[in-house]
């Protein structure tokens, strides 16, 4: 027994000493050590996404992302045979839809027609156009649904005799009679604002033509003048005549 406990102390002394003795010391190479670090590992719980996150990409692994901005170039212009076909469109209207119009509507309907066809239409638009212009005009005074559709369905059909000085005459016209029905308001199904949105940008579109400058002022000046000396002419020669007048007096009484 006194043996037994003897051999029992000797193993728990040397598993004492074992517990409290320092690690060994790993062999080392005389080799320089590298010049990187080494990293201790990290738990999964202290980082809250993997470590391979952290590390860059590769040049083959990045990703450039290359944005075009697609633009129409600024001198495009828009198509106009769209525009006119949808204003003359606008124009089918119900049967005697422009008979049936409030009195307050008709007068807008007439002022309308006015700044359609106001001024020297033909000079400015060509006889043709001028015409067709003075015609629409006149429809929508007497309230025709039918004739005004009828003559604005042929407005397309000029699209290609149209130069530019007519296209930004046509432009200003449609714009201001475009506004007479915009300032209508709303009425039936819509069909007037549908009008005034379509000959409005129609006209925007036509005003936007470049217009030859062409210098007319001096043919003004010169019937102006012309004008002058016919009348300056007519005041000599009656100045004359009662010159003459009164030297035949003076004569019969010597």
């Amino acid at each position: 027994a006194a043996a037994a406990a003897a051999a029992e102390t000797r193993v728990r002394e040397m598993m004492a000493s074992l517990l409290l003795s320092p690690p060994a010391v790993p062999f080392r190479h005389s080799s320089p050590a590298p010049s990187h670090h080494w990293n201790p590992p990290v738990a999964p719980d202290a980082c809250p996404f993997p470590v391979t996150h952290l590390r860059g990409r590769t040049p083959k692994q990045r990703r450039v992302a290359v944005y075009f901005a697609l633009a129409e170039p600024l001198d495009r212009e828009e198509p106009l045979l769209p525009l006119l076909q949808d204003m003359a469109d606008s124009l089918d209207l119900p049967p005697d839809y422009l008979a049936k119009l409030p009195r307050d509507l008709r007068l807008d309907l007439n002022d309308a027609a006015f700044d359609l066809s106001n001024g020297p239409v033909l000079d400015e638009c060509g006889q043709e156009l001028g015409e067709m212009l003075l015609n629409l005009a006149r429809s929508w005074e007497q309230a025709d649904t039918s004739t005004s559709h009828s003559i604005a369905s042929k407005l397309p059909l000029l699209q290609n005799s149209l130069n530019d000085d007519i296209k930004a005459a046509l432009g200003r016209r449609l714009v201001s009679a475009g506004r007479r029905f915009q300032s209508m308001g709303q009425y039936g199904q819509g069909e007037l604002q549908r009008i005034a949105k379509a000959m409005i940008k129609t006209g925007k579109v036509l005003s936007a033509s470049p217009v030859t400058t062409t210098d007319k002022k001096p043919k003004n000046e010169t019937r102006v003048l012309k004008g002058r000396r016919e009348d300056i002419l007519e005041r000599s020669q009656r100045s004359l005549g009662s010159s003459g007048e009164m030297s035949d007096i003076f004569a019969r009484i010597t």
